[in-house]
C-alpha cells in the first residue's frame, strides 16, 4: 500500500492531486512528445518517398515497434511493483532518445524499423512506472484529473513538435533528414529532467531501493480482467496513426498539409484531455470512454469515405476527441480497479496487451490497405461503434471501484 508519508497535502492554493511528480512528469512528457511528434507525421512520407518502403512496411514497422513495446510494458509493470521506479523511467526516456538518433542516421527502411523498436522499447519501459508515480498518494476519485493533465501536457508537445517541424521544413528547403537531428535535442532534455522525479522507494543518493514481493497476475481482481478483455478486443481494430497520416497523404495533402492536419488533431487532443479526465471523475468512466469510441468511429469512417484532401482538416480534429476521452481516462479507470500494490502490474499488462493488439491491427490493416486504405478504415470504424454500445453494459456488471 501507499506509504502514508508520501501522501500529498495541500500547499497554499495548489490542489492536493497536483503533486510534484505530476508537474515534473508533465514536463518530461511534453519534451519527449515534442521530439517524437516533430518527426512522427513525416515518418510515413520519409519511409515511402525517400527510402522507398511499400505501404505494408509502414504498418509493419509501427506494428512491430508497438509489439516490442507491449512486451516491455508488461515486464516494466511487474518491476514497478517491486523496485524503484525512477531508474526505469530514466532508461525508458533514454532509449527513446537513442531511437530518434538512429532514425536520423537511417539510409534504408530496415534501420528505421530498428530505430522505432528502440524508441518503443523505451516507451514500454517508462510507461507503467511513470503512471504509478503519477497516482502515488492520489485518491481514486481524482485520478482522472491527474491523467487528463498529463495527457494534455504530453499532447501539447505533440502540437508544438509538428508546428516547429513545419516551420523548419519550409526553412530547410523541404529537406526531411535535418528534422530528425533536431528532434534529438528535446528528447535528451526530457531524460535530464527525470532526475527531478521523487520516488519514495529510492533511498539516499546511492540509488539503492526497497524491494517488495512479486504479485501474481491471477490475483488481479475479476472486474479488471473483464474490462481488459473488452478494451483488448477494440484495439484489434485500432491501427497505428501512421496509417491515418498515409491516408491523408494519399488523398492529396502535401507533406506540409499532413503535418498541419496532424498538429490540429493534437491541438484538439490536448485541449480536451484535461476536461475529459475531470469529467471521468464525475461521471462513470466507461461512459466517457465509450464517447471516445464514437469519436474514433467518426474519424475512421470519415477518412474512409472522404475524397477531398482538405476534408482531412475536419475529420482528424474530430478524431482527436477519441484520444482525449480514452487515453488518460483508460489509465485512470484501470487504476481504480486494483489496489495500490498492484498498480504497476495492472497498468503494464493493460498497456502491453492493448499495444499487442495494435501490433496485429497494424499488420492486418497494412496488408488490406490496397491503393488508398478506405476498406480497413471502414471496417474499424464500424466495429468501434459496436464496442461503444457494448462497453458501458459490460463495465456496469460488477466493476465497483476499489
Amino acid at each position: 500500500m501507499t506509504d502514508p508519508s508520501s501522501t500529498p497535502r495541500p500547499t497554499g492554493h495548489r490542489p492536493a492531486w497536483l503533486t510534484r511528480n505530476v508537474k515534473v512528469l508533465c514536463g518530461v512528457s511534453f519534451l519527449q512528445d515534442a521530439a517524437s511528434e516533430l518527426l512522427y507525421p513525416i515518418l510515413p512520407i520519409f519511409l515511402t518517398v525517400v527510402l522507398g518502403a511499400p505501404p505494408v512496411a509502414v504498418g509493419a514497422i509501427e506494428g512491430v515497434a508497438e509489439g516490442a513495446a507491449s512486451i516491455t510494458k508488461v515486464a516494466a509493470g511487474r518491476l514497478a511493483d517491486r523496485f524503484a521506479r525512477r531508474p526505469l523511467i530514466g532508461v525508458g526516456y533514454g532509449l527513446a532518445a537513442v531511437g530518434k538518433l538512429l532514425i536520423a542516421l537511417a539510409t534504408a527502411w530496415p534501420l528505421v524499423l530498428v530505430a522505432r523498436v528502440t524508441d518503443r522499447l523505451g516507451k514500454g519501459m517508462r510507461g507503467a512506472p511513470r503512471d504509478v508515480l503519477l497516482v502515488e498518494g492520489v485518491p481514486s476519485g481524482q485520478r482522472g484529473k491527474v491523467f487528463g493533465l498529463h495527457r494534455a501536457a504530453d499532447t501539447a508537445g505533440a502540437v508544438v513538435g509538428p508546428l516547429v517541424g513545419l516551420v523548419l521544413y519550409e526553412a530547410l528547403d523541404h529537406r526531411l533528414r535535418p528534422l530528425f537531428w533536431i528532434a534529438v535535442v528535446p528528447a535528451v532534455a526530457s531524460v535530464a529532467l527525470v532526475a527531478a522525479v521523487r520516488d519514495p522507494r529510492t533511498k539516499g543518493t546511492g540509488g539503492s531501493s526497497t524491494r517488495t514481493a512479486r504479485t501474481p497476475w491471477r490475483s488481479l481482481p475479476r472486474p479488471y480482467w473483464r474490462v481488459l478483455g473488452v478494451l483488448l478486443a477494440f484495439n484489434l481494430v485500432n491501427f497505428p496513426d501512421a496509417l491515418l497520416l498515409l491516408r491523408a497523404h494519399d488523398l492529396g495533402l502535401s507533406t506540409a498539409g499532413v503535418v498541419g492536419a496532424y498538429a490540429v488533431y493534437n491541438l484538439v487532443y490536448a485541449a480536451l484531455s484535461y476536461p475529459a479526465g475531470a469529467l471521468s471523475d464525475r461521471l462513470p468512466r466507461p461512459l466517457v470512454f465509450a464517447a471516445g469510441l464514437v469519436f474514433f468511429a467518426i474519424g475512421y469512417l470519415g477518412l474512409g469515405l472522404i475524397r477531398g484532401p482538405w476534408s482531412v482538416f475536419v475529420v482528424l480534429p474530430l478524431y482527436g476527441g477519441f484520444a482525449a476521452c480514452t487515453d488518460g481516462v483508460g489509465k485512470a479507470w484501470i487504476s481504480t480497479l486494483v489496489p495500490d500494490h498492484q498498480q504497476g502490474t495492472a497498468q503494464g499488462l493493460y498497456q502491453g496487451a492493448t499495444g499487442a493488439a495494435v501490433l496485429l491491427a497494424g499488420v492486418w490493416a497494412g496488408l488490406a490497405w490496397g491503393t488508398d486504405g478506405h476498406l480497413p478504415l471502414l471496417i474499424s470504424g464500424g466495429i468501434a461503434l459496436v464496442v461503444a454500445g457494448v462497453l458501458p453494459v459490460v463495465a456496469r456488471a460488477r466493476t465497483a471501484t476499489l
